[in-house]
């Protein structure tokens, strides 16, 4: 699952290819190729779950800024070529479903080549050359008609690269929509335009130039459904611009001498679509740039300046830009050089341009600099003050809720200081769902924004240049993830912050203010990935992350103690592997290993560890598969480990430290990973103990091992103790953890785990969930009312959907978690307490997910009532009765997606069961929607 590459050509395969990648995959592939040389890309099988599981790809490191395009579905892309020395993928997977994947071949190419450009379906290439100069044909198979130029040329450009001279043509129906356009000007529109336009269309035009010329693209009309149906427009800077919605979007200028325009719809909806006036143009005549028309409110003859032929007269005013609703319009002059402003009402976020001002463009133009904002509702957010503190997504760690505005103010107490934010977690739905972050008060103004982040990469830190800085959170209608964890606290004024020190690196330098310098290496046996040397700008931002440290694949280590990591751990490393690394101390020295963590294709892939230099040096042992080895020492003073992964499939990877001793020691057995060592001295007749962190047991091994003599050996009396999560057990202490077996990692198949918790007589037991992640609808944790199975049942629970918290009503409560043969999660982590039951109230009953809560009165003889957000209805309906036995009368209700019912109001929303998680088989649902009589 990812790794960084490098090399003339090579072959990347999504994890399990061609089996299917697994769910919540997030894998990042680097290429790396010589300075000045580019990296080509050719899909030779692409199958990904269409909209949720998606590639990424980045001109460049995987940054937001060199985000270039997203690839879904089942259809195989073109190749795709780099402008840089750098390319990055970055795989994306949800929590349910998945397909075959995709398989890569990348390739190097030098200055001078161009690369294959590809075929178009239904296309045929005639040329097999691609460097400066060459030139190749296309034509379509019978029945098609070839859109765009039919030759390309390999040009060398002025930045020392090659590229070809035009796009790659399509081949279209012979009754498809679309096009070829040449000429000095024309009108491009939609099918069916100013009507209309038709479901499930794909058209594509293509406008064609002479060299050195440019195009301008003006849109006279534009209304489309937001988001499924859409316009793409490649040509331009950036490379790609996506349009969609109701706005007429501002002007397209393309930086070469042809645009090419892609319409999309899907099977519902439908609207006017577009209409663009395009005029072909030297570059240096068409000096606006970036300024948006507004549609006016008079539709008739609102652009009735332009004709087929050009330009009949100049406008000096600007259309009526109108006010947002839930919002307020400051201004009503729209001549040349005027300026509007607009603000929202309470509990209303601005989105847009807090002014917009009347400029000229195109010559004849009078236009907005911007669209009108809109004022959407905040739904979640706070105002914060320092000194410092942690905030996060709503729901975290949990998905966050979808069409969500949330807004978070951090203000400084102290006012000579500024507001620095370091993220602990960072996962949103990558290009749909984004995290704006401004300097100052003035929420959503374009021009305080600092950074706009989505997807799963973000700074290391984010700096304010005021005492104020605000966060708006946008979602969209579809899954999200599961969003972020935010740290924040106050620093002093022209500081960029703490960075930190890359994970098995060094850091010179402890100084973070304006103009300040930090340089990077990385500890014996790694390799530096990034910048050396990062300075703290004048606007408080670090200019580059810090590097990160990765383990090369050959090495020689000599230092006494050292780590050996496999590729990219823990993200797996990859396939196609062949490693070696050789660790040499002094003569007379020997080398102890110790496995921290392992985590191999069982079969397939192994670490074979040899007692000396050569490939013939006998093997001590051979491992496979996720069974952690104990530890080993040598005979001599070298050890080879030689590691192999084959084409398919990899696991987490292994860590291993090693250190070197003398023959009156013992080596350092290490410190067990979910527990702590006590004692640092491994000379004969020494002891170390080993206790296991909270939650977890000793799965191997005694809690004391010592340094002694054995058969004319210096040795351990035994192995390190494990520490591992049991499945199951029965609990009686006041407090404590339950853990899945395997947490932190994933818990195994086929389990039957059972967990008893016995709190004092007199006292309920409460448990909390911290974490819970498991197979939806196959792995299931169950919570009753009692000391067994037969006791009353709480819940039944799998997927992501929990409450908060639960109570028993005695002072007993049991657990039992099941799983399949097959897939597994993260699984839970719950707190659980006793606590005492209140005299004269009941405890506190919760809060459904996807509900509400009416009352807060737990004294006896109070109620409380619960109602259910939108497309949720209630398990059932009953107020809760705090009665004198101080229970609940009723357990809390759950709201649930229901199938089928009847459905009335002018309005409502309608969910699939499960929903937001996965519906289950066999249903068969009908809902009844009963609006006002006389309305549709």
């Amino acid at each position: 699952c990812g790794g960084t590459l490098k090399g003339l050509n090579g072959t990347i395969e999504s994890p399990g290819f061609p089996y299917g990648y697994p769910n919540g995959a997030n894998c990042t592939w680097v290429i790396i190729a010589e300075e000045r040389n580019r990296i080509q890309i050719v899909f030779q099988s692409f199958a990904l779950e269409e909209e949720y599981d998606y590639l990424s790809l980045y001109d460049g490191h995987p940054h937001p800024a060199n985000f270039r395009t997203r690839l879904t579905g089942f259809h195989l892309p073109p190749p795709v070529t780099s402008t840089k020395s750098v390319f990055s993928l970055r795989l994306t997977s949800d929590f349910a479903v998945s397909a075959h994947g995709f398989k890569v071949y990348y390739e190097e190419l030098q200055s001078s080549s161009c690369g294959n450009p590809g075929v178009p379906p239904k296309g045929i290439l005639y040329g097999t050359r691609f460097d400066v100069g060459d030139k190749i044909r296309y034509s379509c198979v019978t029945g098609y008609i070839l859109d765009g130029h039919p030759q390309l040329t390999c040009i060398a450009n002025s930045v020392n690269t090659a590229s070809w001279d035009f796009p790659v043509p399509i081949c279209r129906a012979e009754d498809a929509c679309g096009g070829t356009m040449r000429g000095s000007s024309g009108i491009i529109s939609s099918p069916n335009f100013p009507n209309e336009y038709h479901n499930n269309a794909d058209c594509t035009w293509t406008i064609v130039a002479e060299p050195g010329d440019t195009i301008s693209l003006i849109f006279t009309d534009f209304q489309m459904e937001e988001k499924y149906d859409y316009l793409e427009i490649e040509g331009s800077e950036p490379p790609t611009i996506g349009l969609s919605g109701m706005n007429i979007p501002p002007p397209v200028i393309s930086n070469k001498n042809w645009l090419r325009l892609h319409f999309v719809t899907d099977s519902n909806h439908r609207y006017r679509g577009f209409s663009a006036h395009y005029q072909v143009k030297k570059a240096i005549d068409f000096k606006s740039r970036g300024f948006k028309l507004f549609p006016g409110k008079d539709n008739s003859n609102k652009f009735s300046i332009l004709n087929e032929g050009g330009i009949k007269q100049a406008s000096n005013l600007c259309p009526d830009p109108g006010e947002p609703e839930n919002g307020k319009r400051i201004g009503s002059d729209f001549s040349l050089g005027a300026t509007v402003q607009f603000s929202c009402d309470e509990d209303y976020v601005l989105q847009g341009s807090k002014s917009i001002t009347c400029q000229r463009i195109a010559e004849v133009f009078a236009a907005w600099s911007d669209h009108r904002p809109v004022c959407k509702v905040k739904t979640c957010g706070s105002n914060l003050q320092g000194p410092g503190g942690t905030f996060t997504s709503p729901n975290f760690p949990f998905q966050y809720d979808s069409n969500a505005q949330c807004v978070w103010v951090i203000t400084a107490i102290n006012t000579n200081k500024v507001i620095q934010i370091n993220f602990e977690e960072f996962d949103l739905e990558i290009g749909y769902d984004t995290l704006t972050i401004g300097d100052g008060g003035e929420v959503g103004d374009p021009k305080t924004v600092l950074q706009v982040l989505t997807g799963s990469f973000v700074p290391d830190l984010i700096v304010s240049m005021s005492n104020q800085m605000w966060l708006h959170l946008q979602t969209d209608e579809s899954v999200g993830s599961i969003g972020f964890k935010v740290n924040y606290k106050e620093i002093e004024k022209e500081s960029c912050g703490d960075p930190g020190t890359p994970l098995y690196g060094i850091r010179e330098g402890d100084g973070f203010s304006n103009r300040d310098v930090l340089r990077f290496e990385c500890q014996f046996g790694f390799e530096l990935i990034g910048e050396k040397s990062i300075i703290c700008q004048e606007n408080n931002q670090w200019s580059a992350n810090i590097p990160i440290c990765i383990f090369p694949c050959l090495s020689n280590f000599t230092a006494p103690m050292g780590t050996v990591l496999s590729p990219d751990y823990p993200e797996g490393y990859g396939n196609n592997l062949n490693c070696i690394w050789t660790i040499i101390s002094d003569p007379g020295s020997r080398i102890h290993l110790s496995f921290n963590d392992f985590d191999l294709e069982s079969q397939f892939d192994f670490l074979a560890v040899k007692d000396g230099d050569s490939v013939d040096s006998p093997i001590i042992g051979t491992f496979t598969g996720a069974e952690v080895p104990s530890h080993l020492t040598s005979n001599g003073h070298i050890l080879r480990l030689e590691f192999q992964a084959d084409h398919s499939m990899s696991g987490r990877g292994f860590n291993i430290t090693y250190n070197t001793f003398g023959h009156n020691e013992c080596p350092d057995p290490g410190v067990p990973i979910n527990a702590r060592r006590f004692g640092d001295n491994f000379q004969l007749g020494s002891s170390i103990s080993v206790i296991c962190e909270e939650g977890f047991i000793k799965t191997q091994g005694t809690e004391t091992i010592t340094c002694m003599l054995m058969d004319g050996k210096v040795m351990w009396s035994g192995p390190i103790p494990k520490c591992g999560a049991p499945c199951g057990g029965h609990f009686s202490s006041p407090s404590g953890v339950i853990l899945s077996p395997g947490w932190p990692g994933y818990y195994k198949d086929s389990l039957n785990c059972e967990w008893v918790i016995e709190a004092e007589p007199g006292h309920s037991i409460k448990i909390t969930f911290e974490r819970f992640q498991t197979e939806l609808n196959y792995d299931v944790l169950e919570v009753h009312d009692g000391p067994n199975l037969l006791s009353p049942l709480l819940g039944s629970y799998n997927g992501t959907q929990v409450p908060q918290f639960l109570f028993s009503s005695s002072n007993f409560m049991y657990l039992l978690f099941t799983t399949d043969n097959s897939r597994s999660n993260n699984g839970f982590k719950i707190h659980y307490e006793s606590v005492t039951v209140n005299t004269y109230s009941c405890l506190d009953p919760g809060i459904p997910v996807h509900g509400r809560r009416y009352g807060h009165d737990f004294s006896i003889g109070s109620t409380v009532s619960f109602s259910c957000d939108p497309g949720y209805r209630l398990s059932h309906e009953e107020p809760l009765l705090c009665e004198k036995n101080h229970w609940w009368s009723h357990p809390l209700p759950t709201c649930d997606a229901l199938c089928g019912g009847d459905v009335r109001g002018p309005s409502g929303t309608i969910l699939s069961p499960g929903y937001p998680d996965l519906y289950p088989n066999s249903l068969n649902c009908t809902w009844t929607v009963d609006v006002t009589h006389g309305k549709g």
